[in-house]
C-alpha cells in the first residue's frame, strides 16, 4: 500500500490513522485482550451506520419525489443495519464473552414487527458499554469522530453528496463490514484460543487498520473522477 503526499495530508484519513492506533495503545499499556479489541471493533460498526444515515439523508435530489424515497429508505436501512449489526453484536458476545452469561437483551415491552432488531442493538449496546474498560468507551467515540471528520470532510466539504447514490448506499456499509469482521473474528478466535499474545494481538490491530485505511482510500477514490 503506498502513500503519496496527498495521502500524508488527507485529514481523514490522518483522523482514521489516529483513531487506529488507540488500541494499539490499549494492547502494549493497558492489557487489552482480544475480546476488549474485538468489541471495540464491533462498536465501530454503530459509527458506520450512523454516518450512512446521515449519508442518505444529505444526499442532493435531482427531483423533490427523491426526498420522499429517503422517508421509506431511511427507516428501511436502520431496520436492516440494525437487526444486521445486532444479531453479529450477539455472535461477538457469545464467542468472546469468556463463558461469561449476558443478561437478554430485550427487557420490558417488545417493539413492533421488525423494530424488534434495534430494540436489540439497544440492548447489545447498553451491555457492551457496561462491560467495557472507560478507556474503551473514549475508544470507541474517537471512533465516532474519525467517522465523522470523514463524512463533514468528504462528504459534505468536498461535495461527495452531489454525486451519491442512495441505493449504492443502502449496500455500502455491508461490504465493509463484512470484509474487516471475517479477517478480526477468524483472527481474533485464534487469538482467544491461544491466550491474547502481545506480537500476535498487535498484528491483527496493524492488519486491521491496513484493511480499513485501503477500504477508506477506495471508498473515496471513485469520486475523484
Amino acid at each position: 500500500m503506498k502513500f503519496s503526499r496527498e495521502n500524508l495530508t488527507n485529514i481523514p484519513l490522518l483522523a482514521l490513522l489516529s483513531a487506529n492506533a488507540i488500541p494499539l495503545i490499549g494492547v502494549l499499556f493497558f492489557k487489552w485482550d482480544v475480546s476488549v479489541i474485538v468489541l471495540l471493533y464491533w462498536a465501530e460498526n454503530l459509527a458506520i451506520g450512523f454516518y450512512n444515515v446521515l449519508k442518505i439523508a444529505f444526499v442532493k435530489a435531482a427531483h423533490p419525489i427523491e426526498h420522499l424515497a429517503k422517508l421509506f429508505m431511511i427507516p428501511f436501512f436502520i431496520v436492516h443495519y440494525g437487526g444486521f449489526t445486532a444479531v453479529h453484536g450477539f455472535f461477538i458476545l457469545a464467542i468472546f464473552s469468556k463463558g461469561e452469561q449476558g443478561p437478554p437483551f430485550i427487557s420490558g415491552e417488545q417493539w413492533p414487527c421488525f423494530f424488534v432488531f434495534v430494540q436489540m442493538l439497544f440492548g447489545i449496546v447498553r451491555h457492551i458499554l457496561l462491560i467495557i474498560p472507560p478507556a474503551v468507551r473514549l475508544a470507541v467515540l474517537l471512533l465516532f469522530v474519525s467517522h465523522g471528520v470523514s463524512f463533514v470532510y468528504n462528504y459534505l466539504i468536498k461535495g461527495e453528496y452531489a454525486h451519491a447514490k442512495i441505493k449504492k448506499l443502502m449496500g455500502q456499509p455491508y461490504a465493509r463490514v463484512f470484509v474487516m469482521h471475517i479477517t478480526i473474528i477468524v483472527g481474533g478466535f485464534g487469538l482467544m484460543v491461544l491466550g491474547s499474545p502481545v506480537a500476535l494481538l498487535l498484528v491483527l490491530v496493524v492488519l486491521k487498520t491496513a484493511i480499513d485505511v485501503k477500504l477508506h482510500l477506495r471508498e473515496h477514490k471513485k469520486y475523484l473522477h
